[in-house]
């Protein structure tokens, strides 16, 4: 599912997204695949990620198809249920270079499946803004996509996508 909407009636300030689907795995698990950084470089840090999302913390994750260590401060965890992470971008609402990314794990069935929803703001409601909120929109579905193959089927899917 995706979304891209305005709160309110106001004149648009920023641009943000949402993006979720289901896993079928329990929450703590789901959760445990995304900060950790071994399971995180295994499906969608191709460059591999250095250090875990806990809250406070600065780490580094790397891309091949975007090469070059990128900084992640990690302004929230509350495992199992929410991570909360700002990381450089342009073309942002308020001009400060930074954008904020919220995961947030809700427990399905029992605790056997896990709806992952992750939402992107701080875009910048201009032609610039919106086309970087539409290729990061672009890298958390993916992201969502090889999360699922990963959690579900140790199966990485990002493997020779990008190089």
């Amino acid at each position: 599912m995706l979304y891209f909407y305005n709160m309110n009636s106001d004149p648009l300030s920023e641009l943000s997204f949402t993006v979720s689907g289901r896993v079928a795995r329990p929450c703590a698990e789901v959760y445990e695949a995304v900060a950790d950084p071994d399971q995180l470089s295994k499906y969608f840090t191709t460059g591999g990620a250095r250090g875990r999302l806990e809250g406070g913390t600065e780490v580094t994750w790397d891309f091949a198809d975007f090469p070059g260590a990128f900084p992640v401060r990690v302004v929230e965890a509350d495992p199992p249920r929410r991570i909360v992470i700002e990381w450089d971008g342009e073309a942002t609402a308020d001009g400060d270079g930074k954008t904020t990314t919220t995961f947030e794990f809700e427990p399905l069935d029992d605790d056997s499946r896990t709806l992952v929803t992750i939402t992107e703001s701080s875009w910048a409601p201009t032609a610039d803004g919106a086309k970087r909120a539409f290729g990061n929109c672009e890298g958390w579905t993916g992201m969502l996509a090889a999360l699922k193959a990963w959690a579900e089927h140790g199966i990485n899917l990002r493997e020779g996508f990008y190089k």
